[in-house]
């Protein structure tokens, strides 16, 4: 694996609750417990000597209009060498739980909105984009599917017009749970991840710069 981050780039990571993963909001330096520390301590491990900032803004409950509002904050000014944008669920679940869906033209145009504005502000910044993801760990996950599958190809075309990178989550949870692990295993409500999850995105992650 090489060394695609030099010394002085910050990493940042953005998302909900699978990103946030409890990290101290009070504490620029707090990743939490899910893949953002996985990632920053593989990466640490890999390359002792160079010295790289790792930030986590993911906030639990997020949407994409969400990530929209706060990002003058969360994302402009902390000038991001690498930005990582895990989103979307949320804008899915919102509709089962809560009654206030989130259509897929709205979540086009957030997401396409948030994506243009990086582009414009940050032209160096490198763009990573996760898909979101559910996986069928209890009874109501699957019919979820009409509301994010729909969702999920939107991220799909927006990767190909913003990300320099993307990660295929969804397929890959997939493929793991068919091949190696069960639903509950990888995500034990479907969707946020066990520590075996955060360490398959985790993985992933690095793969990209190999």
């Amino acid at each position: 694996m090489k060394n695609m981050f030099r010394d002085g780039q910050v990493i940042l990571f953005q998302g909900d609750s699978i990103t946030d993963c409890g990290r101290d909001r009070e504490d620029i330096t707090s990743l939490g417990k899910g893949y953002p520390s996985v990632v920053a301590k593989l990466y640490q491990t890999l390359f002792p000597d160079t010295s790289v900032t790792f930030v986590n803004k993911g906030i639990s409950g997020n949407r994409v209009k969400d990530l929209l509002a706060r990002y003058e904050e969360d994302f402009k000014a902390i000038q991001p060498d690498y930005l990582s944008i895990l989103i979307g669920i949320n804008d899915t679940w919102r509709r089962y739980d809560s009654n206030d869906p989130t259509s897929t033209e709205e979540f086009e145009q957030n997401y396409r909105e948030l994506l243009g504005r990086v582009k414009k502000d940050l032209p160096e910044c490198k763009i990573i984009i996760i898909e979101p993801f559910v996986l069928n760990s209890l009874p109501d996950r699957a019919s979820w599917r009409e509301d994010l599958d729909p969702k999920i190809q939107v991220v799909r075309k927006l990767a190909k017009e913003f990300a320099d990178y993307y990660i295929p989550l969804d397929g890959i949870y997939a493929k793991k749970e068919v091949e190696a692990y069960s639903c509950k295993q990888l995500a034990e409500d479907g969707v946020h991840p066990t520590a075996l999850g955060h360490s398959i995105i985790a993985e992933e992650y690095l793969k990209i710069f190999q």
